[in-house]
């Protein structure tokens, strides 16, 4: 599983057509998480995921320095599904999406680490529509942008 969390001042999304069209979601101060599934990944693991959202101190203290989570702001979180997280770019110039899990069980993870945000940690959860063509604003607020990718914070390195 692959996040990427950027701490944002307002973000929404909308679905304008196919499935979920009509759909818009708006947060205002709070953390985007776009989310990719990879194969193999499990409720464990979207669990952790859920905890590395809410836990996460991307907000500054009255001293400047980040030591404050979502939660501690008022904060809420913007879940977008990204399978194209998942993607390999290591050979050629068109991505691979060999290791995204298939769409019915990423999902059912997706699902389960919004759920997770929602009742364990007591954040304010949005969603964009699995599967739906998204038009994601936002406005990144440092800018911070922490990518998180399995058991720690790591650079892309594909």
């Amino acid at each position: 599983m692959i996040g990427v969390f950027q701490r944002v001042s307002q973000a929404s999304v909308a679905v304008e057509e196919g499935r979920g069209a009509g759909h818009f979601e708006a947060i205002c101060k709070g953390v985007v998480a776009l989310v990719g599934v990879e194969r193999g990944d499990d409720e464990a693991l979207a669990d952790w995921m859920a905890g590395r959202i809410a836990s996460l101190r991307m907000f500054q203290d009255a001293e400047g320095k980040m030591n404050l989570d979502v939660r501690e702001v008022g904060g809420a979180v913007l879940v977008i599904s990204q399978f194209t997280l998942a993607a390999s770019t290591r050979k050629g110039t068109r991505p691979s999406f060999g290791n995204a899990e298939s769409p019915d069980r990423a999902e059912e993870l997706i699902g389960r680490v919004c759920a997770t945000l929602a009742h364990e940690f007591g954040v304010e959860v949005k969603t964009g529509v699995f599967g739906g063509a998204m038009q994601v604003a936002l406005v990144n607020e440092g800018p911070v942008t922490l990518i998180v990718q399995r058991g720690g914070v790591s650079a892309i390195n594909d």
